[in-house]
């Protein structure tokens, strides 16, 4: 893989405590809520919070394989770096690929609901307008494009403010809820059984809407090359991401079956969250609610441009990718021309999406599609964690559980969903979601015939390889990643 000695990314900006944030902010507990929970629950109903529950174990397993990978390799690809120098370069490319795919429809998927949102906070028919709810959230998304080519610090003082205010409105409406009284249904401990689901295909069905929930917290990888003491904070802040969004993901779901009808839920899909708000506290409870929804989607919107920035940018490096998208601002030590590329090609998918259907309908299969993508990129590094130290699990029962069968474990349960719900899901969401990964197979045998190095990779072995953190090469503001065959412990 090459080491290009160009201008790096700024290193050393991000503490742990900023890649936690990132990490809670990246899976968006609002947003995920609001504009998944009708879709989970119209798949599998009552056993939603079920799906959530038997979702988070296997991805606690993935979170321990981008840890652990982080560890002997720090490179802002993250998975397209790993799976490439542990399973296969073309896996590697098609790993980082689906990351950009999944990431992209996003944009649109997450910023019509953000303009939905603030229009709701005025006059709640505008915000059925998909015309209107496109244009506000296109407006969202140029600031935060703008902020995330603004640097690293600039994003996570950003993220701070909006993600600390929507966590104090999550918490307070947490507690109303629990204290609620005018409920539609009963609590019932089986609705975290398997009883309710339709039977295999419905669990798969249910776990891949589930995966979508989670996904984000790996965001502190990719901003890796940036962190403080990395090879350790940015797999903590993922494992620490996932537990507190778990519990934020049961406590909600579980509210929104007990305190709402199966009507009200499928009749504002595009938000449950202020219809429980409203139910809980009348008047204020759906303003605050759509106030946090509206935070949550614009933060994600910051994180998912961090996510794919930093992926071209490394592949760009690599030359696996058109080498300009490897460039770095040199005063804001961003990948300027990645942030507008992106920018570019999502102001152009937001313009189509119009022609798509309603808020809610281009949510629906996005999700799905999305879910596919998610399924294929963490599924391989699962499967990479494992490899990477394949000669180190036998040495104690930790590194046998946590560096081989958990991961293994995520890595499974993910190709396993993404084979059951195929026959699940509409004929748009396969199409979104296997066409975007088709595509990249067009720049990666171009890239390959081009001879690039990322094609011919060092191998990723935990027993053999010490990663060095970015520094200055020759004494320059430009930084590269030192590979030494040298035994060492971890």
């Amino acid at each position: 893989m090459s080491n290009n000695r160009g201008r790096g990314l700024q290193a050393n900006v991000l503490g742990t405590f900023d890649t936690v944030v990132m990490a809670v902010a990246g899976s968006a507990p609002a947003y995920s809520i609001a504009a998944t929970t009708a879709v989970l629950v119209g798949a599998v109903g009552l056993a939603s919070p079920a799906a959530l529950l038997y979702c988070a174990i296997p991805m606690l397993g993935i979170a321990l394989a981008f840890s652990r990978l982080g560890r002997i390799d720090v490179n802002a690809g993250a998975s397209y770096s790993w799976v490439g120098r542990t399973l296969h370069p073309f896996l590697g490319f098609i790993s980082g690929w689906a990351l950009v795919i999944s990431t992209t429809i996003f944009m649109v998927a997450g910023s019509l609901p953000a303009g939905s949102m603030t229009l709701a906070l005025f006059d709640e028919e505008l915000a059925e307008s998909t015309a209107l709810s496109t244009l506000v959230g296109a407006c969202w998304f140029l600031i935060m494009l703008l902020v995330v080519l603004g640097g690293a610090r600039l994003t996570v003082r950003a993220q701070i403010v909006m993600s600390g205010i929507e966590l104090v409105i999550l918490a307070l409406f947490a507690l109303l809820a629990v204290f609620h009284t005018d409920s539609a249904h009963v609590f019932d401990w089986s609705w975290l059984g398997f009883g309710h689901f339709d039977g295999v295909a419905g669990f798969a069905s249910g776990a891949l809407i589930a995966a979508f929930y989670y996904w984000g917290w790996d965001v502190t990888s990719n901003l890796s090359e940036e962190t403080r003491n990395s090879r350790r904070t940015t797999g903590l802040a993922g494992l620490i991401g996932v537990g507190v969004v778990f519990l934020l993901f049961e406590v909600f779901t579980i509210a929104v079956n007990v305190i709402l009808s199966s009507k009200q839920i499928q009749d504002h899909d595009a938000n449950v969250l202020a219809v429980l708000g409203e139910e809980v506290w009348p008047g204020w409870g759906g303003k605050l609610l759509i106030v946090a929804v509206m935070l949550s989607t614009i933060a994600t919107l910051e994180t998912t441009l961090i996510q794919v920035t930093r992926s071209l940018f490394a592949m760009g490096r690599d030359r696996t990718m058109p080498s300009a998208l490897g460039k770095v601002h040199q005063r804001w030590n961003t990948p300027y021309v990645a942030v507008a590329v992106v920018g570019v090609v999502a102001l152009v998918m937001f313009i189509a999406s119009n022609a798509l259907g309603t808020v809610g309908d281009i949510l629906s299969d996005a999700i799905s599609a999305i879910g596919l993508q998610i399924a294929v990129y963490y599924g391989l590094t699962g499967l990479a964690a494992v490899v990477a130290y394949r000669k180190m699990l036998l040495k104690s029962v930790g590194d046998f559980v946590l560096g081989g069968l958990w991961p293994l474990f995520g890595a499974l349960f993910m190709f396993w969903i993404f084979v059951e719900s195929l026959g699940e899901l509409s004929g748009s969401a396969l199409a979104i979601g296997f066409g975007g990964i088709a595509a990249g197979l067009v720049p990666m045998f171009w890239y390959w015939r081009q001879g690039s190095d990322y094609y011919r990779p060092a191998k990723l072995d935990a027993t053999r390889t010490v990663e060095v953190d970015y520094v200055p090469a020759g004494g320059g503001d430009d930084n590269s990643l030192v590979h030494e065959g040298l035994p060492t412990d971890f």
